[in-house]
């Protein structure tokens, strides 16, 4: 039997800073929008935080042994993660089999994912996206897991080949190589437009854990046997301040809200890393308070938790949601809190219960435990069935979920529709040339608009909406897309407008994907032009910015004469149920809607127009007759 290696001493403030990195990414989750609204780098505190401490236990090990026992450290990694991880996933896709609809979404997938901590891989092929909540995954949060778990079985073989380097500086000069590598892979990534390829993959987002390893290749042996340097007020307090400032620092990077940019992946991300291992280097310093602070019973309590508290919170806030009408979007305080609630709850449970026996006795050792007890006292075989019939209904409940599980969710669906509709729109649509202009008449005489006399620009309600819009105007041109946003619009509109393709009634819908300003509404309406008439649809989503957005679109529409407002959001207010679980996609009854209140606007547009040219000829008229009179 392989003996155990040499533990080292425990390091101060590491389980203050998993608090701290939990509670951003919870805080995150079920209060979005608040104080933290960048709480996902939660994520890289404990990315760091895992990269010092197992390359920490490897490094004893390697030195008392002469060599890394890989069975020993990868069992021990199954106890500590395999349970909880296991109790989560079963547990949560039963329950979702009960509530049905999306959240049962690609069920398979996901939890064969999880079961093989490849899920950042599963969703990065699949095309999930963690920073989108209209098909909100069960277990999302678990790509985290798959890319810590996927260093574990890694750097256990590569250690010790670097270990061969004499030169300590080398060592660490390689490591903090491959984290430069790693961040500007994820910006290069980023570059071209890929988020969830940039965010979940393990070789972009590696260089927090590497920030970690090369943290405990410098600091390892000193805080075994710290030289006297390291022992002198001075050096303590300057660290300790250093600790104290970065800590600080970190809680505001947590709180800038994201951009879909580099300054974010890996800005935001790389800098989280680096204050974080400024604050466990002050937190473990020999005689610095900074570790003694962290270590109070409440962040301690808490950290011990926090893997519990990471795997619960997110397959619990997305049933919550789901069961509530709501989305984890826009989530309602009550949502919040009883997420909250039940996630301690659970994971503390989970901790007591389940995780500490596993990982003190093993898995065997816990088996022989449970068969003992059913051959104990009558209370203990009581429990002992119990606990056997809930894992049976467990495993029943996450195979009939796996069965019923759509491929798709609603939304997914309806927009899935649209891109079919418009593929199958193509070749059979009937000339694009626009339409002359109509002879002036004394009374002008509204015509119904056809569909080769508009052009549609929109995101990805318009392309859920599609079908619809097709079918009501046939030979319309649709160009929509997913999460394109209104500052996409003038670019697009502009390559329309050169090619000659812009028609004479111009219908933009982009006001889903966040806020917008007015200098680019008024970009649009130089593009479009006074000769064309252009209509502006406003939005509806459970987002903190649509009213800003409906707001500033009545107000632009207000502003111009060839300027009209669709109201979606008023003509579909009424009829949630026609719309897809993310409560922001039509399915195809929601869609008529959609088409029909932009036709309502396009002949709002066509009447105005009409009105406008009557309103020329008349005062040509007048002005030709008087000119007439005084010959």
């Amino acid at each position: 039997m392989t003996d155990r290696p040499p533990r080292p001493a425990r390091y101060a403030g590491l389980d203050g800073m998993r608090a701290i990195a939990v509670a951003l990414v919870i805080v995150y989750h079920l209060f979005p929008g608040w104080v933290f609204a960048g709480g996902f780098v939660g994520v890289d505190v404990f990315f760091v935080i895992s990269g010092f401490l197992i390359t920490s236990l490897l490094l004893v090990e390697h030195r008392a042994a002469g060599r890394i026992d890989l069975r020993a450290f990868w069992t021990r990694r199954a106890r500590r993660l395999a349970p909880a991880l296991l109790l989560v996933v079963t547990v949560c896709a039963s329950v979702a089999w009960l509530v049905g609809g999306d959240v049962l979404a690609r069920m398979g997938a996901q939890i064969l994912g999880a079961v093989t901590f490849s899920y950042n891989w599963v969703s990065i092929a699949g095309g999930s996206d963690y920073f989108a909540a209209t098909s909100p995954e069960l277990f999302r949060n678990l790509w985290s897991l798959a890319v810590e778990e996927q260093f574990y079985v890694l750097w256990p073989v590569v250690l010790p080949l670097l270990l061969l380097v004499r030169s300590r500086v080398v060592r660490v000069a390689v490591v903090l190589l491959a984290a430069g590598a790693s961040a500007a892979w994820m910006a290069q990534v980023i570059g071209g437009g890929d988020l969830t390829r940039a965010y979940f993959g393990t070789d972009t987002h590696a260089f927090g854990i590497l920030i970690g390893v090369a943290l405990a290749l410098v600091l390892r042996a000193a805080l075994a046997e710290p030289p006297s340097w390291m022992l002198r007020r001075r050096a303590t307090t300057l660290v300790g301040s250093a600790g104290v400032v970065a800590l600080a620092a970190l809680l505001v990077v947590a709180a800038l809200p994201a951009a879909d940019s580099a300054a974010t992946f890996p800005g935001a991300m790389l800098a989280a890393s680096l204050l974080t291992a400024v604050v466990i280097t002050a937190a473990t310093w020999p005689g610095a308070p900074l570790g003694r602070c962290l270590d109070v019973a409440p962040l301690r309590w808490v950290g011990d938790r926090s893997y519990g508290l990471y795997l619960w919170h997110w397959p619990v806030l997305v049933l919550l949601a789901a069961t509530s009408g709501a989305t984890p979007a826009e989530v309602p305080l009550t949502i919040a809190v009883v997420t909250l609630v039940v996630t301690v709850v659970a994971a503390e449970l989970s901790y007591r219960l389940w995780e500490t026996p596993v990982r003190r006795r093993g898995f065997r050792g816990a088996a022989r435990a449970a068969w003992g007890a059913l051959r104990g006292s009558p209370q203990r075989r009581l429990r002992a069935v119990a606990a056997a019939g809930a894992l049976l209904l467990m495993l029943g409940g996450t195979t009939a979920a796996i069965a019923a599980a759509p491929a798709e969710t609603s939304a997914e669906s309806a927009v899935r529709a649209g891109i079919d509709a418009l593929n199958d729109a193509q070749g059979t649509q009937p000339d694009a040339t626009p339409t002359a202009d109509p002879l002036p008449v004394p009374t002008p005489v509204p015509t119904p608009v056809g569909g080769t006399e508009i052009t549609a620009v929109g995101d990805s309600v318009m392309l859920a909406s599609a079908p619809a819009l097709v079918d009501r105007f046939p030979g319309i041109q649709v160009d929509a897309a997913v999460s394109r946003s209104m500052y996409a619009g003038p670019g697009i509109l502009e390559q329309l407008a050169s090619a000659g393709q812009l028609r004479r009634y111009v219908v933009v819908a982009l006001g889903t994907n966040g806020a917008i300003d007015r200098a680019t509404l008024d970009e649009i309406e130089r593009i479009v032009g006074p000769d064309r008439e252009l209509v502006v649809v406003n939005a509806h989503a459970p987002r903190d910015w649509i009213a800003g957005v409906n707001s500033e679109l009545q107000t632009f529409a207000a502003d111009y004469p060839t300027v009209e407002l669709a109201d979606w959001s008023g003509a579909i207010g009424a009829h949630e149920d026609l719309l897809a679980g993310d409560r922001i996609h039509p399915e195809s009854a929601g869609g008529r809607i959609f088409a029909d209140t932009v036709g309502a606007a396009v002949d709002t547009a066509q009447k105005d127009r009409l009105d406008r040219q009557y309103a020329l000829d008349l005062r040509s008229y007048e002005l030709n007759r008087r000119l007439l009179g005084s010959n």
